[in-house]
Formats: C-alpha cells, structure tokens, sequence
C-alpha cells in the first residue's frame, strides 16, 4: 500500500479522491438519526381527498369523546398518524385505521392529517380493521359482536375457538360479546351509548324480554352495579319458572324494598297532575314537568318498553278487587289521576 507523496509545500497528497455516493450526500449524520428510518409512506394529506371505508366494522362514535379528541387536536395536533390506502380508480384515499382522528380532525377545523399510505388486499385489510375494532377496549360492546361475528365470516366461517385464537381473547369472553347481540333493540342502543355497561347488562342475558327491559330500567333508574344486577337477575329468572309469580316490574319492586312510585320524593299523583297540565301546552307547565321527571329519575321515553308497562298493567287491572276501586281509596285516587293524564295526552279522535 503506498503512502502519499509530499507536495512541494510540503503537504500529503493523497493518491486517490474520496469518492461520495449519492445516498451518503442525503443521508443524516446528526445523533438522533442514528437507529432512525424515514418512512416514504408519510404524508400529510387533506381532508377533503380522505374518506371512510365503508366495510369498516366500527359503526357507533361517542359524540362526547369525538369532541374532546377534537379539543386536544385543535392545541396538540394529531399526534398518531391515521393509515390510509390509494384508491387509483375514485383517486381518494380511504381509512384502513384512524377513522375517529379523522371525524376529530374535521371537528376541530384541521385542513390536513398525518397518514401512513399501505397497500393491503381487501381480505387482508378487512380481517385487520375486524381484529382491530375486536380488541379495542373502548369500543362499545355491540359493535365488538357484530365485529366478531364478520370476522367469522371472512374466516371462512371458521370455529368460534378460531375466531377467539386469532384475537387473542378468551372463548368465554367471545361469547360475553356475541350475547349483547340477542338484548332488545332499546338495550342494545343503551349499551352502544355507554348509558349501560357490558358488565351490568350480562344480568339481562337469559331472561324473559319482559324481565329484561325491567331490570335494565331498575339498572339506570337506581345506578345499581353489575354484581347487583346479577343478584335481581337470578332471583326475576327463578320467579318467572312459578306460575302466578307477579309482572318482573312489581317483583322488582318488592326485591328492592320500593313503592312502585317512580322516586321516593315523587308522588304518583303529583306526577300524573302534571303530566296533564303540560299536555295544555304551557311552556311553565312543561319545564315544570321536566324538572318532576328528572327528580323521578325517568327514563327518556322508549315505546317499547311503554308497551311493556302497559301489558304489566293491564294484568295488574285484571286481578283487581273490587273493594280497591270504591270511592275514597288511595290506590282509586291514583287510577283517575291516571285517567286523566291519558285524557289530556290523546287528542279527540
């Protein structure tokens, strides 16, 4: 190996020129680059040009939530890029993850959004967003089920063991999901609306849709926790095996030491007043009506569980004595104020 040749001022000269490639003129020399790659899928992209994708099992976005992500993204900005996928044919961008920064993002006035941009194959994509929305424990029940039961289904129809392998969760707890499928519509709404949790409604599960609705309004009206639930369950679910065991509303009642008034602090009779004085169309008896209802813990109105009440009535009223009915008893007090109230409700025919 030759060494380099003095120069006439004396200094080395090198045999040869140190040669730089291309990359080595771009690449980052400074210390936080060193075990750092950058990615070429990074984009910021805007809004308008990104859109959902329709398949995506997520269905139901908690209004509340969406907002204060919005709140954060209007000081911090987006700080999780979304990923998306190039549609060639429409030329838009669809969400394959990130679907609720997205929603965020627009509510917040952003014009743009950090994504990732990954070509995956349908099958591939939609087993991932499944997965995704399976496993995400901030997702309301609900639509983990119909998520699994999809994924099932893009499986080949494989086993349910097969479906809880590929996610990672239990067997049981797969079927602790798939039972929120078979509650009533109206529960099912309160599940994905966060007014019920999935612990509370496993209580509802395997009882008479009577029952049911029952013990879910005994649920929101008294707070009752999940393990109280289940103790109300199990008693409602051996009362309805005897025959001539009263409507699942009156045992309630009795199982939790209440007087069916609707709150202790509410009359019956003061309620149904006005009930019938707001149906006049006074906005001061209206509000007046609003403030008694929330005191007694209503529920927001449901017309099925309205037919259910009106069915446990209608059995009530048909084994009642006669003595009950006579001038100057309590219980025929609360009978007129009730057929008053309806009075005022329904217009002439």
């Amino acid at each position: 190996m030759s060494s380099p040749t003095p120069s006439a001022d004396g200094k080395a000269k090198s045999g040869s020129r140190r040669r730089f490639t291309v990359d080595a003129l771009f690449t980052d020399g400074r210390p936080q680059a060193v075990g750092v790659t950058d990615l070429p899928t990074a984009k910021e992209i805007r809004l308008d040009r990104i859109v959902p994708d329709p398949a995506q099992p997520r269905r139901t976005f908690d209004p509340v939530r969406l907002e204060e992500l919005a709140a954060s993204i209007r000081l911090e900005g987006v700080l999780q890029p979304i990923v998306v996928r190039y549609d060639d044919v429409d030329d838009i961008y669809v969400i394959v993850h990130g679907e609720r920064r997205w929603r965020a993002s627009r509510e917040a006035g952003q014009k743009t959004i950090p994504a990732i941009v990954r070509e995956v194959d349908e099958d591939h994509r939609l087993i991932q967003q499944l997965m995704e929305n399976v496993v995400r424990e901030d997702l309301n029940a609900v639509d983990r089920a119909q998520a699994l039961r999809a994924l099932k289904q893009q499986m080949d129809d494989a086993s349910w063991e097969n479906v809880a392998a590929a996610v990672g969760i239990r067997r049981s707890r797969l079927f602790q999901l798939l039972g929120t499928e078979k509650l009533p519509e109206p529960i099912q709404d309160d599940i994905r609306t966060g007014r019920l949790s999935e612990k509370q409604s496993r209580a509802l599960q395997g009882l008479s849709t009577e029952a049911q609705m029952a013990l879910r309004d005994s649920i929101l009206a008294d707070d009752l926790t999940a393990d109280e639930a289940l103790r109300l369950a199990r008693t409602l679910k051996a009362a309805e095996t005897r025959p001539g065991a009263p409507p699942p509303v009156v045992l309630l009642a009795d199982l939790r030491g209440q007087r069916p008034d609707p709150a202790p602090d509410i009359d019956t009779g003061v309620l149904l007043a006005a009930i019938a004085a707001a149906a006049q169309g006074n906005a001061a008896d209206r509000n007046r009506l609003a403030e008694l209802a929330d005191t007694a813990w209503a529920a927001p109105f449901d017309p099925e569980r309205l037919e259910f009440q009106i069915a446990a009535l209608a059995r009530s009223l048909a084994r009642i004595p006669a003595a009950e009915l006579r001038s100057g008893h309590p219980l025929r007090d609360r009978l007129v104020a009730l057929r008053s109230a309806l009075d005022a409700l329904l217009p002439p025919s």
